[in-house]
C-alpha cells in the first residue's frame, strides 16, 4: 500500500519554483517513494540516481560533464550526503543551466542527515535551494487508507510499520530500523560516538520523551559529560530521531523555563525503545501519556504552515502550554495535550495563555467526539480534527 503524502503537493510546487531541492527527513519515511512518483510524472523527464549504489557514483566520476548532459530533466540524487563534494559541482552546473534558460527543477536532492544537509546546500548553493522536510505519516493521510488513529499511535508514522500485517510484524520492523541506525549510520555520520551509549540514551529519552532536558542528569546516568549528552542529542536530532522543542520568551516580568523538551518524534520508534508491543501494552504503561503527547506535538507541528514556529511554555509558577504555535512572531495556537476522553485543562494552561496573549486555545485527546468549548473558552478537540484545522490555516 503506497499511502498519499500532503508533502507532494509542496515538494512539486517547490522543485517547479526553485533550481534545486532539498528533501529530508528520517531513513524510510517514504522520501524515495515521494521523488520516484514526482519523477514519473516530471513534464520533461527524469533521471534518478541512488548515490548508495556503486554504479550509479561512477557514473558521477566526471560529475560536472554528466550532470550538465542530463539537462533539461530533472536530476534526482538520492542519499546525497554520500558525495558532499558534489555541491561545489552542483552551483556550477545550476549556474549555467540558468543561463542557459532552464532556471527551474533541475535537482531533487535527497538525504538522512538534515543538519549537515542545510549546511552544505546553503553554504554552496545559497539563493539555488529550497528545502522540504518529509515527517512520518500522519493522523489525516492515514484515516484517507481506513487506518484508525490508535493503529498509528502505536506503530508510529514510518510506512513499512504502519503497514505492516501485524504489531509483531511491525514491533521486528522498528527494532531492526533501530539496530540499522545505530550500526550504520552512527559510524557513518559520527564515527567517534559509541553505538551502545547512543542507544541507552535515545531509550532514556524514550522514557522521558517530552520532558525537559536534564543534560546534567542524562550524563550522569551515562558516564558522560553534559556536553557530550548535548553532542550525542544534536545528532539525533540532525537525523530526525528526535526534537528539541525550545522555550518561547515573553516580556511579562516572570521567571520561566529556559530548558527546551525533548521529544522522540516517532511514536513507533519510542515504543519499540520501550519494548511495548500492542496496543494494551502501550494503555498499560507509564509512559502512555507522555507518549501520546510526543504523538501528538509531532502531528500538530507537521501539520503547521512552514512559516510557523513551534515552542513551548512554562514559568516557574506552574503556568504551562504543552506546544506554542507561532505566526509572525506572535503565538497564534496554543494547544495541551490530554490522553483522556474527557478532558480538561488547568488554571495553569489559562493562565499561560494569558500571559502568551494567545486566543486560539485547544485541549487535544485521542478520542472521535465532536468539538466543543468549555466555559473558560478553551476548545476540545480530536488531534485528527486540529491536524485539519492547521492543514487549512
Amino acid at each position: 500500500m503506497v499511502i498519499e503524502r500532503f508533502k507532494a503537493q509542496e515538494l512539486r510546487r517547490r522543485v517547479s519554483t526553485s533550481a534545486a531541492t532539498v528533501l529530508l527527513g528520517p531513513r524510510q519515511v517514504g522520501k524515495t517513494t515521494l521523488a520516484r512518483q514526482l519523477a514519473d510524472s516530471w513534464p520533461g523527464g527524469a533521471t534518478y540516481l541512488d548515490l548508495e549504489r556503486p554504479t550509479d557514483r561512477r557514473r558521477l566520476d566526471d560529475a560536472d560533464a554528466y550532470l550538465r548532459n542530463q539537462a533539461p530533466h530533472l536530476v534526482v540524487l538520492d542519499e546525497v550526503h554520500r558525495v558532499p563534494e558534489l555541491f561545489a559541482t552542483l552551483r556550477g552546473v545550476i549556474d549555467d543551466n540558468r543561463r542557459g534558460g532552464f532556471r527551474t527543477g533541475q535537482f531533487l536532492l535527497l538525504g538522512s542527515a538534515s543538519l549537515d544537509l542545510i549546511q552544505m546546500s546553503s553554504e554552496s548553493l545559497a539563493g539555488r535551494v529550497a528545502h522540504v522536510e518529509l515527517s512520518g505519516i500522519n493522523v489525516d493521510e492515514a484515516a484517507a487508507y481506513g487506518i484508525p488513529p490508535e493503529r498509528l499511535w502505536l506503530r508510529g508514522g514510518f510506512p513499512d510499520s504502519l503497514t505492516a500485517d501485524d504489531d509483531r510484524t511491525s514491533l521486528e520492523w522498528r527494532q531492526d530500523l533501530i539496530r540499522a541506525y545505530l550500526e550504520r549510520d552512527v559510524p557513518m555520520f559520527a564515527p567517534r560516538i559509541p553505538a551502545e551509549t547512543l542507544r541507552r540514551l535515545w531509550t532514556m529519552l524514550a522514557h522521558s520523551s517530552g520532558g525537559l532536558l536534564n543534560a546534567s542528569r542524562l550524563a550522569q546516568s551515562l558516564g558522560v559529560s553534559g556536553p557530550t549528552v548535548d553532542r550525542y542529542i544534536d545528532l539525533l536530532v540532525d537525523l530526525g530521531l528526535t526534537r528539541r522543542l525550545t522555550p518561547w520568551f515573553t516580556n511579562t516580568g516572570k521567571r520561566m523555563t529556559k530548558s527546551p523538551r525533548v521529544f522522540v518524534r516517532d511514536s513507533g520508534l519510542l515504543h519499540a525503545l520501550l519494548e511495548l508491543t500492542t496496543l494494551d501494552d502501550l494503555l498499560g504503561h507509564p509512559s502512555a501519556g507522555s507518549s501520546f503527547e510526543s504523538h501528538a506535538v509531532e502531528s500538530l507541528i507537521d501539520a503547521a504552515p512552514t512559516s510557523w514556529q513551534a515552542h513551548h511554555y512554562r514559568t516557574a509558577t506552574g503556568n504551562e502550554v504543552d506546544l506554542v504555535l507561532v505566526e509572525g512572531g506572535r503565538p497564534h495556537t496554543a494547544v495541551e495535550v490530554k490522553l483522556s476522553t474527557a478532558p480538561s485543562v488547568s488554571a495553569g494552561f489559562h493562565r499561560a495563555c494569558d500571559d502568551l496573549g494567545v486566543e486560539n486555545r485547544w485541549v487535544v485527546h485521542p478520542g472521535t467526539e465532536d468539538e466543543y468549548t468549555t466555559s473558560g473558552g478553551v476548545g476540545v478537540i480530536a488531534l485528527g480534527a486540529l491536524v485539519g484545522k492547521l492543514r487549512n490555516a
